[in-house]
């Protein structure tokens, strides 16, 4: 019979490797949308903010690379961060004028990007789990 620590250790790791898969697939979404149709976008309203518009490729680290590594599970709580620090330069960038609205439906105009934002910090917390490429004893895992 196994003990309610080790049941809870499985769903624990279980959890995470839905956590994770959760939140990098669906961000993913938004990376190859960035790299199929550019990221000009980007660019623009990184000079209208002031700053160089070749920062805008680092979105391509913040919605591609570091999704990837979330869902394998290599360097996932750093990645994790990148995620977060991407979701408030979109929110800072793009999003300001939303923060204390609310959408058509009655939920919060931002409650897309708060979910990324809170999924990548509670990943960053956790960790990747044992169901991770570098496993629970994975450096910064």
């Amino acid at each position: 019979m196994q003990s309610n620590t080790t049941i809870h250790t499985n769903t624990d790791d279980a959890g995470k490797l839905v956590l994770r898969a959760a939140l990098a697939i669906i961000l993913l979404f938004h990376g190859y949308a960035k790299l199929t149709g550019g990221i000009g976008f980007v660019g623009d309203m990184l000079a209208k903010a002031g700053a160089p518009a070749a920062l805008g490729y680092l979105v391509y680290v913040g919605e591609v690379l570091a999704p990837l590594m979330i869902l394998a599970g290599v360097l996932t709580r750093p990645a994790a961060l990148v995620v977060a620090i991407n979701m408030v330069v979109a929110v800072l960038l793009v999003h300001t004028g939303q923060f204390f609205t609310m959408n058509d439906t009655g939920g919060w105009a931002l409650e897309l990007q708060g979910m990324f934002f809170i999924a990548a910090i509670t990943v960053a917390l956790l960790g990747a789990g044992r169901y991770s490429v570098s496993g629970v004893n994975g450096r910064y895992n």
